[in-house]
């Protein structure tokens, strides 16, 4: 059974969540001091944090940004604001995903599912857990490449994007191709998500000079080089 941790600081709203998530087998947390987030979240290990942006204290993106430098867990962030740029800034810190306030609870389930999914079941196969690219280790367990020049972690959506890639290396795949695998149904996620998510694995893979080899292809898609193929 699944474990997740709701920072959602509006009780009547959490309490809907909680009793709708816990009729899917889910079991549902909360916070009982907003000044204790961290320690909170490490009491509990989650699989999975849903974090509201307007909080107490220290808004969602604070959180998001500690949790992340400590744990590469899903988290999905809330939002009543209509700012276009919250859904641009959660992704930079490294959210899985966005929901927009007030939002049909069939949607939230199926995000829900989508990011647990991604993060915890795409990799069954063993013999396919490591794969060699441009003279790096990616290991699709652990979620790291590493070469010579050091080593990387990526989010459980950073890597599923490379792995996208690079098992049909030298080969463009469409946007809507990598949206309709990353998140299951187009509908459900914006154009732009999936942009912010390329840049931040391309930004993550220049540290070993290996941006260059994940190339934008105007009005079709995203290729992987090897690294003779891009010279």
């Amino acid at each position: 059974m699944f474990r997740i941790l709701l920072i959602e600081d509006d009780r009547s709203l959490f309490s809907e969540i909680s009793e709708r998530l816990s009729q899917w087998s889910y079991d549902v947390y909360g916070i009982t001091d907003f000044n204790l987030v961290m320690e909170e979240f490490t009491e509990m290990k989650p699989d999975l944090v849903i974090i509201d942006i307007q909080l107490p204290k220290f808004d969602g993106f604070h959180w998001c940004r500690l949790i992340r430098s400590h744990s590469n867990v899903p988290i999905l962030f809330l939002s009543s604001r209509e700012h276009p740029t919250d859904m641009v800034m959660s992704m930079q810190l490294g959210a899985d995903d966005f929901i927009q306030k007030p939002f049909h609870f069939d949607v939230l389930i199926a995000k829900i599912q989508a990011v647990l999914r991604r993060a915890y079941n795409y990799n069954t196969d063993q013999q396919l857990e490591v794969r060699t690219w441009c003279g790096a280790t990616v290991n699709y367990v652990k979620n790291t490449v590493q070469n010579n020049h050091g080593e990387i972690e990526l989010t459980k959506n950073e890597m599923f994007i490379l792995r996208q890639l690079i098992e049909q290396k030298n080969k463009i795949i469409s946007r809507e191709a990598l949206i309709k695998s990353l998140w299951e149904d187009e509908r459900f996620v914006s154009d732009n998500t999936l942009t912010v998510n390329v840049n931040r694995l391309r930004k993550k893979l220049a540290a070993l000079q290996l941006g260059q080899f994940i190339e934008t292809k105007v009005g079709q898609g995203y290729i992987a080089l090897e690294e003779e193929h891009s010279l």
